[in-house]
């Protein structure tokens, strides 16, 4: 248990820290407002409105997550481009840098952690708050792992439909559209699914007047993928030896096709492998339920005794 010595030097911490983060939310309002009335395309205050309408955590916390993103950008520049690229793939808000998102991680986790951070002071004391660190940490750690699986899942689902909306494009642009109307009408059809989106964002790119090399190579740093990456350079290299653009489509979306097949004939295969382990346990768990009364009876003697 916690002696009084102890809880008084936790207090005085705790109210320290709420001192500093005060003084540090007072400070950067007032270097906010400053910023505004010099500059504000300087500061990106625009992105800085859009994260804080995205994020209830930014709203709140914004000092303290622009202080934990300093030192994320300081600990961890390796793990920043990776988290960048998942924001994209999972369709985050666009406002997002990756070191702002690692700070808003870690104040959620520390929010989502205080009920069990508090029960583990009371109950071992100063141990305890190792223990709610690390718990901290895993909670962490289990929010960057699902931001991971979202993008995954997000980029499975844009790699199926992309034949299908590749197909729709090439067919009105054999009716007679042009590319940017053919592909405007495929963002509608796609509204609803990943790929229309990121399409959506070429679409919207071309129509704020950058060409359309320039607006694929966006979506494919964006994504970072191997077949978006041979798409954008079969598009790119067919407009630069004059190929019709209508016969690059269908030829992607071709072996797109191919390649989903080949993917799907690659996870069955895999499926096969994965389910001779669980196969064996239950033909195990079988000859144990039927050999097991039989030599039960045997090592107890009654067997011969029939």
């Amino acid at each position: 248990m916690l002696n009084s010595q102890t809880l008084f030097w936790i207090a005085s911490g705790l109210i320290g820290s709420a001192v500093a983060v005060l003084v540090l939310v007072v400070r950067t309002a007032l270097d906010r407002s400053a910023e505004s009335s010099v500059d504000p395309d300087r500061y990106d205050v625009a992105r800085l409105a859009d994260l804080r309408e995205a994020s209830l955590i930014v709203r709140v916390f914004e000092p303290l997550v622009h202080l934990l993103g300093g030192v994320a950008r300081r600990l961890l520049p390796e793990e920043l481009p990776a988290v960048q690229r998942d924001l994209h793939v999972s369709g985050a808000s666009r406002a997002w840098k990756p070191e702002e998102w690692l700070a808003s991680t870690v104040i959620a986790a520390s929010l989502f952690s205080l009920p069990g951070g508090l029960w583990c002071l009371r109950e071992f004391g100063l141990p305890g708050l190792v223990m709610a660190a690390v718990f901290v940490l895993v909670v962490a750690v289990v929010m960057r792992r699902r931001l991971h699986t979202q993008a995954v899942r997000r980029m499975w689902r844009i790699k199926t439909r992309l034949p299908y909306f590749l197909d729709l494009v090439n067919l009105l642009m054999e009716a007679g559209a042009t590319f940017l109307n053919a592909l405007r009408e495929a963002v509608r059809e796609f509204a609803d699914q990943p790929v229309g989106q990121e399409f959506g964002r070429v679409l919207t790119e071309l129509s704020l007047g950058r060409n359309r090399s320039a607006a694929l190579e966006s979506m494919r740093d964006r994504l970072q993928d191997d077949e978006i990456t041979s798409l954008v350079g079969a598009i790119i290299q067919g407009e630069e030896h004059g190929s019709p653009l209508a016969q690059v489509l269908r030829g992607q979306a071709d072996f797109l096709r191919i390649k989903r097949t080949q993917r799907a004939e690659t996870i069955a295969g895999e499926a096969g492998v994965q389910m001779l382990f669980p196969a064996m346990l239950v033909m195990m768990a079988t000859v144990i339920l039927i050999l097991a009364p039989f030599a039960m009876e045997f090592v107890s003697g009654s067997f011969f005794d029939r």
